[in-house]
């Protein structure tokens, strides 16, 4: 017999609706996963609409997974950690934990007073953007904190940025060059440019930014698309990476590759931006577990976005 909940908080009502508006489950798989009558879960879903939890997006903190946000949290020594239900049939590990991270983002700018938000760029923000809803905030600068590609142009860096500064009616600014710059040319000669320089130290100034992590395998967009060609996916393994935050593949003990990969990167240094506050972390999947550690211990993960599948894998490396 399924278990009857002793009450209906408002996250048991939030998890019902996450799981049946969100993941897609139906009201069916909603009542098995969580161990209760299709009956319940009906009346549960009916109940956030009186309450108004329920309008086009769960207007709700995340309480579903509480136990596991404070486990992230001590035991990897975060500020915040945002726990999200996973769709376990279905397993999508970007728009869970894209739509988390656009209601955080949309409900904390009602009271901080942000003004510059760096972005990097990939899947999860731009399953972000489809689910940001329209806030009017024309002081916010949205910059791209690294460069971009040609290829996967609905989520690279400059439709990540636009994208994110449309959503707010805000200003952007691209840093308009390619991820990886050509083997031999001068990295510090190409940033010191004054255009290059100028954007570099808008990104250092800012109040917060949202990062993604890539591993190293074919499931990366970075690897697919974005390194040089003289640069292979094997070659970086050798050299002991995991993972990549912002082009920059990192160990799992959060130290940058002895690889020239990491010379060539345009974009913001791995070593300035754990000096900016608010760093937003976005990640969820088994392939990520390695990267995300690597980023939490580079002092690179102030709030963690991830699923509940993926916070126990995560949790699982502390031991």
């Amino acid at each position: 017999m399924p278990r009857e909940p002793i009450e209906e908080g408002e996250g048991f009502l939030t998890e019902v609706c996450w799981r049946y508006y969100l993941n897609g489950q139906t009201q069916a798989e909603v009542a098995r996963v969580m161990g209760v009558t299709r009956l319940r879960v009906n009346q549960a879903i009916q109940k956030a609409k009186a309450l108004g939890l329920v309008n086009i997006q769960i207007e709700s903190p995340f309480l579903t997974r509480l136990e596991l946000q404070r486990k992230l949290e001590q035991e990897f020594g975060i500020t915040k950690a945002l726990v999200v239900p996973a769709d376990t049939k279905n397993y999508d590990n970007h728009a869970p934990v894209g739509t988390a991270l656009a209601h955080y983002l949309s409900t904390t700018l009602k009271t901080e007073p942000w003004k510059k938000i760096g972005v990097s760029w990939g899947v999860t923000l731009q399953k972000a953007l489809e689910r940001l809803p329209f806030q009017e905030l024309p002081d916010l600068e949205i910059l791209a904190l690294m460069g971009g590609t040609a290829a996967g142009s609905s989520f690279n860096a400059f439709s990540i940025a636009s994208g994110f500064a449309d959503r707010f009616n805000a200003q952007y600014s691209h840093l308009v060059a390619p991820i990886y710059l050509p083997e031999g040319l001068d990295k510090d000669l190409f940033l010191g440019q004054d255009i290059y320089a100028s954007h570099i130290e808008r990104c250092l100034a800012a109040d917060a930014v949202l990062l993604v992590v890539g591993d190293v395998s074919d499931l990366s967009f970075m690897v697919k698309f974005g390194l040089p060609k003289d640069v292979s996916m094997e070659a970086l393994r050798a050299a002991g990476a995991v993972g990549d935050v912002l082009g920059r593949f990192l160990d799992a003990d959060g130290n940058e590759i002895d690889h020239a990969i990491n010379d060539r990167t345009v974009g913001v240094d791995l070593t300035a931006l754990a000096g900016i506050p608010n760093k937003i972390l976005t990640a969820a999947g088994a392939h990520k577990v390695a990267i995300m550690r690597a980023a939490i211990i580079r002092g690179l993960v102030d709030t963690l976005v991830t699923d509940d599948l993926t916070a126990e894998m995560l949790l699982a490396t502390a031991n």
